[in-house]
């Protein structure tokens, strides 16, 4: 076991070097990495197999082996988050270097379908804000002449009850007179109905007598 946990704790040594090549050998990067990542499996069978042996030492010594173990374990994950991080600049530089090499041989043309598109719904706007324009003019026109109807009208009337007003002083008759036609109209009216009212009790009278 002792072999073991030493052989594991000289391929951590050895990973972590390979990181600094890794940081001076950029063109090499991804075959680094695939060794980084060979060792950092090797280095977790490593510590499975220190698992398996920790269980058959004795358990005055099990604690102090455990940490030794557990201390391995934890570098392992530490060297794996480094190559992720490394792997994930390592594909930021290299999408860096496509968009400048597609910037440098990309060629710049004019897009006529965007300028239509947007010549034309300028068109459309303009079109619309004249219409619009367009119909409150007629809505102001119609109440323009619908107000010059009104006031030719009011004059008419005006004109007409001039016309009454005259007409009743040619004929010479006096306010008291007036109300004395219309009160006679008034008694004409109710003797009018009583007398329909009479007429009719009496026919419903005979109806009822001759039956």
């Amino acid at each position: 076991m002792d072999n073991l946990y030493n052989q594991t704790n000289l391929l951590i040594l050895q990973t972590q070097q390979t990181f600094r090549s890794l940081e001076n050998n950029i063109s090499n990067a991804i075959e680094i990495e695939e060794d980084i990542q060979e060792k950092i499996n090797l280095i977790n069978s490593n510590c499975e197999k220190l698992d398996v042996y920790l269980f058959k030492i004795p358990l005055d010594q099990r604690q102090n082996v455990k940490m030794r173990c557990d201390q391995l374990k934890y570098d392992s994950r530490h060297l794996q988050a480094a190559l992720a991080v490394a792997k994930q600049k390592r594909a930021r530089r290299e999408a860096a270097a496509n968009e400048r090499e597609q910037l440098f041989h990309r060629k710049f043309e004019p897009n006529p379908d965007v300028t239509t598109i947007n010549m034309d719904y300028s068109i459309q706007h303009q079109s619309s804000l004249q219409n619009s324009h367009r119909g409150i003019d007629e809505m102001l026109n119609t109440g323009v002449n619908a107000l010059e109807s009104l006031r030719s009208q009011r004059l008419t009337l005006k004109g007409a009850r001039t016309k009454l007003l005259d007409m009743a002083s040619t004929l010479g008759l006096s306010n008291h007179t007036i109300k004395l036609i219309e009160k006679r109209s008034s008694e004409d009216k109710v003797i009018l109905i009583a007398g329909m009212v009479i007429t009719v009790i009496i026919v419903v009278l005979l109806v009822i007598y001759f039956t």
